[in-house]
């Protein structure tokens, strides 16, 4: 008979046991891909998001083994923003069981109602930089290394607590080097020719500390008003990301279009697939982590699209058609046969776009709500 029992993460060990939790329960899945230990402790404990945001992480106990996690947040920049009292939740994870999901989803409730807090939507990171929304479809594919991989049974634990879907987020599997429609095509070469558009060198445009956060500002301004729950970066977020990220930015997949007075147009992101690596390496980059995943970096058969779009004044102007353009060529130069969209909000028109290439879905997502009661 199980005697589970909720307890607090607060000292290290207790959040090293919060991190590993699920590589024991995606032991013997093939799709899992385990994040690396130490960018989830540092997630945990001391990102600067944290300085805005409070926090609290659980475990469910049976005995002295682990069978269930769950961290609650409170962003109160997204509840201003938004005009909202909500709390999210996220690192969900449990075994299929409706008592420990309720033990944990209460807990998580609870804490929110004493924050203030009228209703919880998750799985969701702090702000929108981190990995979000429950798996739905596509349980046969291996997720991007920056989203969420859950068994089909999470569904139905939070549906029969009372969560009703708040949206969807998809992702689409392209043929990388099949080149774009012609009419792509013309219009790509109009467009670059009328506004007389130059194409940066990332190797070069990435050692400029003033153009790297003009980029962090640029994706600000331009993802404010198109993408669903989105909350601005802060400028310490900005320099944590740019940290992180632009060490592996390169030419190879990725391009920046810069406006004849050398500002931020547009660009496009992308990044080798590191998801099998991630698996080898088991939540590691030591003794042999690293090694896979430096063999990963300079293998382009598959490309996870990170984010692409323009500066606001570039927007509507058909520069989207150059960098898609760029990427198309790109893809056939490295022998990227394969790319996976990022999740997209399933109401953005934009998606249509992957209508004129050979696609399928890959995964769909999912944001679920709930008030508290």
């Amino acid at each position: 008979m199980p005697d589970y029992k909720i307890v607090q993460v607060e000292s290290r060990k207790d959040i090293k046991e919060f991190i590993k939790f699920p590589d024991r329960l995606y032991r013997d899945c093939p799709q899992y891909v385990p994040a690396l230990h130490s960018d989830q402790y540092k997630s945990l404990t001391s990102v600067s998001t944290l300085s805005y945001c409070s926090h609290k992480m659980w475990l469910v106990k049976d005995g002295k083994q682990t069978v269930g996690r769950i961290c609650a947040m409170v962003n109160p920049r997204y509840n201003e923003r938004y005009n909202t009292k909500r709390a999210r939740f996220g690192w969900f994870d449990t075994i299929n069981s409706i008592e420990v999901a309720r033990l944990l989803i209460s807990t998580a409730e609870a804490w929110a109602k004493e924050q203030g807090m009228e209703e919880i939507h998750g799985p969701l990171y702090y702000n929108t930089l981190g990995k979000q929304g429950m798996l739905v479809e596509g349980f046969e594919n291996i997720p991007p290394f920056n989203c969420i991989y859950n068994y089909p049974y999470y569904n139905d634990l939070v549906q029969a607590l009372g969560f009703e879907k708040e949206c969807d987020w998809s992702q689409y599997k392209m043929v990388a080097d099949q080149g774009v429609p012609e009419k792509t095509e013309r219009v790509a070469k109009i467009v670059q020719q009328r506004y007389d558009l130059r194409v940066g060198n990332l190797s070069s445009l990435k050692k400029d500390k003033a153009l790297v956060r003009k980029f962090f500002e640029v994706y600000n301004e331009s993802f404010a008003a198109n993408v669903y729950n989105f909350v601005p970066m802060t400028e310490a977020e900005m320099d944590e990301e740019a940290a992180s990220v632009m060490p592996y930015i390169n030419d190879k997949a990725s391009c920046m279009l810069l406006s004849p007075e050398g500002e931020i147009a547009a660009f496009g992101i992308s990044f080798p697939s590191i998801s099998k690596a991630l698996q080898k390496a088991r939540g590691k980059l030591f003794p042999f982590g690293w090694i896979h995943l430096l063999r990963a970096l300079n293998d382009y058969e598959t490309t996870d699209l990170m984010i692409n779009g323009a500066a606001p004044d570039w927007q509507h102007k058909g520069v989207s058609a150059v960098y898609y353009k760029l990427m198309a060529e790109k893809a056939k130069k490295i022998g990227n046969r394969w790319a996976i969209s990022n999740p997209q909000i399933e109401t953005n028109s934009a998606v249509n776009i992957w209508n004129s290439y050979e696609h399928e879905l890959f995964m769909r997502r999912r944001c679920y709500i709930k008030k508290i009661d």
